[in-house]
């Protein structure tokens, strides 16, 4: 059996054709699992050397909340000089690496019409359940995310598309987008117009000949906003997808550009990890306020914290969250941490941001989407079909799903020489931002989810 150590205070080792754990020692009932360096657990028993840890001999250790001290840890990235790619500049100043035609519902009812006019069109309709019986906080969230699919600068054109009747209506969803293009946002509200295709048709086809005008100039890379996102993680996402994304992020901060991790829950026991890159006291003081308030999410439904991973997680070898958070974190690479956003917020800032949201994977494309990510970097050990609002780079941590499922996965980073797999990925990324389309563009699998935690009426 062929094993590897991660780091040298581990006390288990990764079989390389299971992405399971072994023990490396003996390891003492009540004694900590070592993998990364750090805790992901403690044993139920006692367990022999060369003997596997999993769920029948280890537990987690994740309980309530904690109080944290800032003690920052971390170096400031030495400046590189970014590279060049092609992008569509906007009015507003932002770029978009698409110009596609977008249909945005203020509400679920409108769903089936959406569809229709974009069937006949070839726009894109993000359909979602939302947009009325909703109340407070959770419509809030909902306008908030649609704001940011309405105004997204990968979108030529966008129609907005009512009802009348909505809680959500056009009125009120006007009042949360203020001041936008009225050149390239158009409304429609379905209950005030005979034929609500017909007239839907009609404005697509005028916003299509509006961004017909559209061409791609050369911009630094500097101007790109990056989603970090994992979902069906397995044992080998922390050795080779994820570390090889963490270096693409630290070499595209390093150039000037943004990333942003999110996935909360997943942060759960390697928070710390994240707490002493904070760049000052008071990103640090943010940053435990988005662990801490999640955690109360939970309680609040009288849910554990600790109740992940999923069961793909652990057939693919994930034994408790502070393993999954552990390795889920390495998308991040080394960066400092520049800010921390919540639903709604859009990236401003250049370097790794944090971003309120669950772990939910077409949730968390949602969420990166509206806060501005111009592309996502989704790594998965297990494979999924699943594309957001923007191109949605699957990217496999071992060979054998690569091989399955090349109508999914996009690149493949399962070796350990996870520098090599970073200067391929990054040039990947020139090619998407340049226009080359990723499968989930291709396979047309682009789907919206808005997080909701309220009454339904």
């Amino acid at each position: 059996m062929d094993t590897v150590r991660i780091n040298e205070k581990d006390n288990v080792l990764v079989d390389l054709d299971s992405g399971h754990k072994v023990a490396a020692d003996r390891i003492k009932e009540g004694s900590d699992i070592i993998k990364y360096g750090f805790p992901i657990g403690a044993a139920t028993c006692d367990i022999e050397k060369g003997e596997r840890v999993h769920s029948h001999n280890m537990k987690t250790k994740l309980g309530g909340l904690l109080c944290y001290e800032y003690t920052p840890d971390f170096s400031l990235p030495e400046k590189e000089e970014p590279f060049m790619i092609k992008a569509f500049e906007r009015e507003n100043g932002e770029i978009g690496i698409r110009n596609d035609i977008w249909i945005v519902p203020t509400v679920g009812c409108v769903n089936s019409a959406a569809k229709a006019i974009a069937e006949r069109t070839g726009a894109i309709a993000f359909s979602h359940p939302y947009g009325c019986s909703q109340l407070g906080g959770d419509m809030e969230t909902t306008q908030l995310i649609l704001k940011g699919l309405i105004t997204h600068p990968n979108a030529g054109g966008v129609l907005v598309l009512g009802l009348g009747c909505e809680n959500n209506h056009i009125g009120e969803m006007k009042k949360v987008l203020g001041d936008v293009s009225q050149r390239r946002i158009r409304f429609l509200n379905a209950q005030d117009c005979e034929d609500e295709i017909a007239e839907g048709i009609k404005i697509i086809g005028e916003l299509k000949e509006i961004a017909a005008q559209d061409k791609r100039t050369s911009v630094p890379v500097s101007r790109l906003k990056v989603g970090l996102k994992c979902g069906g993680s397995d044992g080998f996402s922390g050795i080779t997808a994820n570390p090889t994304v963490g270096r693409v992020t630290d070499r595209l901060c390093a150039m000037g550009a943004a990333a942003v991790l999110t996935e909360v829950p997943e942060m759960f026991g390697a928070e710390t990890v994240l707490f002493e890159r904070c760049i000052n006291e008071e990103v640090f003081r943010k940053g435990v306020k988005l662990i801490n308030d999640f955690k109360e999410y939970f309680r609040s439904h009288g849910e554990p914290v600790s109740e992940n991973p999923s069961p793909g997680n652990k057939d693919g070898g994930i034994t408790t969250l502070e393993e999954k958070s552990l390795g889920c974190v390495q998308k991040g690479g080394s960066a400092p941490v520049v800010d921390v956003l919540t639903y709604g917020d859009r990236v401003t800032k250049p370097g790794l941001s944090l971003l309120n949201g669950p772990g939910n994977d077409i949730v968390s494309v949602t969420n990166l989407s509206a806060a501005g990510c111009h592309l996502v970097l989704f790594t998965t050990g297990r494979g999924t079909p699943l594309g957001g609002a923007v191109p949605t780079v699957k990217i496999a941590t071992n060979d054998s799903l690569a091989q399955r499922k090349k109508g999914w996965i996009d690149f493949t980073a399962s070796s350990f020489d996870t520098k090599k797999a970073a200067e391929e990925l990054l040039a990947l990324i020139k090619e998407v931002a340049d226009g080359k389309q990723t499968k989930n563009e291709l396979c047309s699998s682009r789907e919206i989810a808005i997080f909701k935690d309220g009454v339904t009426l």
